[in-house]
């Protein structure tokens, strides 16, 4: 191969990659920086140990009961599913361009996870 034809497979490669950014940023959607954002601070709040998925507190507790090992893991998997399903729809909903649709679903994602 010349430095002629290894220049332009080279010119070639950067133009490609150039021309594949730009039509992944022309697909990204109306939420796609508030989502990455949000998952952002997410990962940064790893080390904090108040910050996670949260849900209401059940009737069960307002009645005195005292929660066993075992229904405090139902609701941390509950308030985990009920996250990782509102930020699921978030993403789905702003690959399909619906702005109001995918703020909803951020929003929803945000009530549930306390940083």
């Amino acid at each position: 191969m010349t430095t002629a034809t290894s220049s332009r497979a080279t010119a070639a490669s950067i133009v490609v990659a150039a021309l594949g950014l730009s039509i992944a940023s022309a697909h990204a959607g109306p939420c796609t920086s508030k989502i990455a954002q949000f998952e952002k601070a997410v990962r940064q709040s790893a080390g904090n140990p108040n910050a996670g998925p949260m849900a209401r507190q059940s009737i069960g507790a307002q009645l005195d009961r005292q929660p066993t090992p075992a229904s405090v893991e139902r609701a941390e998997q509950r308030a985990q599913a009920t996250f990782t399903a509102a930020l699921a729809r978030a993403k789905r909903l702003d690959a399909q361009g619906n702005r109001a649709g995918c703020t909803r679903a951020l929003a929803a994602a945000k009530r549930t996870y306390q940083l």
